[in-house]
């Protein structure tokens, strides 16, 4: 199994993010901010500085962690295409084959799924789309996640575990319907209570997913441990209130706390990292 973070999680700055993947033993970042600014914002310019860093640490960018379709139908679509359009340059500065991306704060699934095949219709070959189940968009139940995929097969699925906890779907059975459309996993696993916690440590069924992603050949996983509040999370939220683990103080010390449970939860399955 090949190891990804959304190391933001453990520093504003580039260099503190790459200091958590390498102390981690990471190779791939999933990037989603730096330095305050937003994927779908930083300029050219600054995306090849970032690949020139990355690359001189023995880095890659496995996939953009962009925000698109994270907003409600009143938002101006032609101004996120323009932002898309831009992130796909950026994806192909950094090497980068996949970007994640989201079906909007709607319960309309045929503005989604148009928006969505909007967003298809303007990717460059060789870059995957990636959809994320989220806490109130379209697809943040597995039946609306199947539609998507049914309806648009080019696009796959990012399979996260928390967030399907949080909006009571059962793990098991949304993998059963989903995985044959799973490119990869966020691991963030969730308590009952929807209170986020480390790798295996919440109801998510980890480590049952986590045997039946290798099985089915997957490879990569991204670590998104969630553990503490950090630079930019209430942005991701949607003004919802947080959920997360009171435990950690600082921000470096509960990203490595989140990839030591992956790593325990991996050794427990014997699965090679």
């Amino acid at each position: 199994m090949r190891l990804c973070g959304f190391a933001d999680e453990a520093s504003n700055e580039l260099s503190g993010q790459i200091d958590a993947l390498l102390r981690n033993k990471m190779e791939f970042l999933e990037i989603r901010g730096v330095d305050g600014e937003n994927i779908k914002d930083i300029s050219h310019t600054k995306i090849e500085k970032i690949k020139a860093e990355l690359d001189k640490n023995g880095l890659k960018v496995w996939s953009l962690g962009s925000p698109m379709g994270k907003n409600g139908p009143e938002n101006n679509f032609d101004a996120q295409l323009k932002d898309y359009e831009h992130l796909m340059e950026s994806a192909q500065i950094l090497g980068c084959t996949r970007i994640r991306l989201f079906s909007f704060f709607t319960r309309d699934e045929k503005l989604a799924l148009d928006r969505l095949e909007k967003f298809l219709k303007a990717t460059p070959s060789g870059i995957i789309l990636c959809h994320e189940n989220e806490k109130g968009i379209f697809g943040d139940t597995w039946q609306n996640c199947e539609k998507i995929h049914k309806a648009l097969p080019e696009i796959k699925a990012v399979f996260d575990p928390a967030n399907f906890v949080q909006c009571e779907v059962d793990t098991k059975e949304a993998w059963a319907k989903l995985s044959p459309y799973v490119d990869y996993m966020h691991i963030k696993d969730a308590e009952k209570s929807k209170q986020v916690v480390p790798c295996g440590m919440g109801v998510g069924n980890l480590e049952y997913l986590l045997g039946e992603y290798l099985k089915k050949g997957g490879e990569v996983l991204t670590l998104e441990p969630h553990l503490m509040e950090f630079y930019g999370l209430r942005e991701l939220e949607n003004g919802e209130s947080l959920s997360l683990t009171p435990i950690y103080t600082d921000t470096n010390v509960a990203f490595d706390a989140g990839a030591s449970a992956l790593k325990s939860t991996l050794d427990k399955l014997n699965i090679k990292y």
